[in-house]
């Protein structure tokens, strides 16, 4: 390991340091008692500050099995507590490592998994543990750095997931590979963190929210042939609502605006793997990966130059939304209760004259009387009416649609197959992007499941998923936009 000499000297003044006061001694004594068990040094080594504070029944069981199992996997709901507990992993590793040759190489399916989540996660942590009960002072600012722990002998760092070769390099006496989010990372990485195993004391943490039922993480689940030797644990909602981890209500209401037998559903609060229905049109893991696009491009959005603005008028009980498209990008989504024709009309005006572009409107209900008011102050609005007829075809020119809702839905699953569209994290924007569902017909045309069958069936509606649909698909007098790529 390369230290700076500076390093150098400071290291060895902390080792005469210690040697001279005996905290050596109290030191190799904390980790003689906790080597082998990280659910004592959690219980014991954490400043725990609240009553109902500390770690679930679950949670201890998958820090028991760490040290005797050494290849633990874990997949369960959103909101289990999967990054804290690998922090905590990666704590007690490192302390009672020190001294020995040791490495953890981090990684996740995101980037942003590790610098947002998972080491923040680990600082946090390292804040509150009983430095005086471990028998050395607190981590300095030379060795908790903002993406790795630097001690004497050994290092805990991040590593992004397609850098199998980094993670093939990674040699030690005593390694841990954690894998955050482990659903998405290639199997090449995990074949190389694999070859570790061959020598040395090698222990392995991969855990999730399940997806799509493909890759390495869903085999080792399903304990494919090969993998017999992972021990696996699959929380379960009811564990985590019991830990308090998770609200009863929070699982409720997903369940009503995904559907109980939607992939989403049964990935995020089920925690179990599930794949898009074949009839339905936007998959899924689309829409996930168009998530972690916005999340990589937040930095970068003003340089991007703004297209135009979606607006589904809201009717009924509905919402208004907006959703600001920058080239490929959708903004934030703009969610009122403005219902009339003025008040959409105004904020739509303010939003071209701060941004220039265009608006895209969906003409049905009031919508026609916001598309004439915009025009009338020399605004660029487009019309969208969703039961229009279309002479457009899909990418293989072999199907057509049944009207301008399905073309412009259509649209949407083609480039988000094909195009570096990037959505927000917004719930509801998942969920009805996941709703519809499609048939075709004996016309040999593409029919998408219409906006009243699938409030009527999910008792609510897609106004978040039409704004950005329509943003991605415009017309002026039957001349489309917008291609398939």
């Amino acid at each position: 390991m390369n230290y700076s000499p500076s390093l150098k000297v400071r290291a060895q003044a902390e080792r005469e340091r210690r040697r001279r006061s005996g905290v050596d001694n109290k030191y190799r004594t904390f980790q003689e008692k906790y080597y082998s068990n990280p659910v004592a040094f959690v219980k014991n080594c954490i400043d725990w500050r609240e009553d109902d504070e500390g770690a679930s029944v679950y949670q201890e069981e998958i820090l028991s099995a760490l040290p005797k199992e050494r290849r633990v996997t874990v997949r369960g709901p959103h909101g289990l507590g999967k990054t804290a507990l690998a922090a905590w992993i990666v704590l007690w590793f490192a302390l009672t490592r020190d001294g020995r040759d040791w490495k953890i190489p981090t990684t996740a399916s995101a980037w942003r998994q590790l610098t947002k989540f998972l080491w923040p996660e680990i600082k946090k942590w390292a804040r509150r543990l009983k430095w005086d009960d471990i028998g050395r002072q607190e981590f300095n600012r030379y060795e908790l750095l903002a993406l790795s722990i630097k001690l004497e002998t050994g290092e805990a760092f991040a590593l992004a997931s397609d850098n199998s070769v980094m993670i093939e390099g990674a040699h030690a006496d005593n390694l841990l590979y954690v894998f955050d989010e482990s659903k998405a990372i290639p199997d090449s990485t995990w074949d190389s963190a694999e070859g570790a195993f061959s020598t040395g004391d090698v222990y392995w943490l991969a855990i999730s929210t399940p997806g799509e039922p493909q890759g390495r993480f869903y085999e080792v689940h399903k304990r494919s042939v090969g993998y017999e030797d992972w021990w696996v644990r699959h929380v379960r909602l009811e564990e985590t609502i019991k830990a308090g981890r998770v609200s009863r209500k929070w699982a409720a209401q997903r369940k009503l605006q995904w559907g109980e037998k939607s992939a989403v559903y049964q990935n995020r609060v089920k925690g179990e793997f599930a794949t898009s229905d074949e009839d339905g049109v936007i998959p899924l893991a689309d829409v996930e990966q168009a998530i972690e696009r916005w999340h990589a491009q937040q930095e970068i959005e003003a340089e991007l130059e703004f297209t135009c603005v979606g607006v589904d008028v809201g009717r009924g009980g509905d919402n208004s939304v907006y959703a600001k498209r920058y080239e490929w990008y959708i903004d934030t989504l703009i969610k009122s209760n403005e219902k009339n024709i003025m008040p959409v009309a105004g904020r739509t005006k303010g939003i071209l004259i701060a941004n220039g572009g265009y608006s895209v409107i969906d003409v049905i209900g009031i919508g026609a009387g916001v598309v004439d008011r915009l025009r009338e102050q020399n605004m660029d609005a487009r019309s969208f009416n969703a039961s229009e007829r279309t002479n457009q075809r899909d990418s293989t020119g072999e199907l057509g649609f049944t009207n301008k809702r399905s073309a412009a839905w259509w649209n949407m699953r083609e480039i988000l197959k094909n195009e570096p569209v990037a959505l927000p994290p917004d719930d509801k924007l998942i969920g009805d992007l996941t709703a519809p569902k499609w048939r075709v017909m004996s016309g040999g045309k593409i029919q998408v499941e219409s906006k009243e069958d699938i409030k009527k069936r999910l008792k609510r509606s897609t106004d978040d998923g039409d704004a950005v649909v329509m943003s991605f698909f415009s017309s002026i007098t039957g001349v489309d936009l917008i291609a398939f790529v």
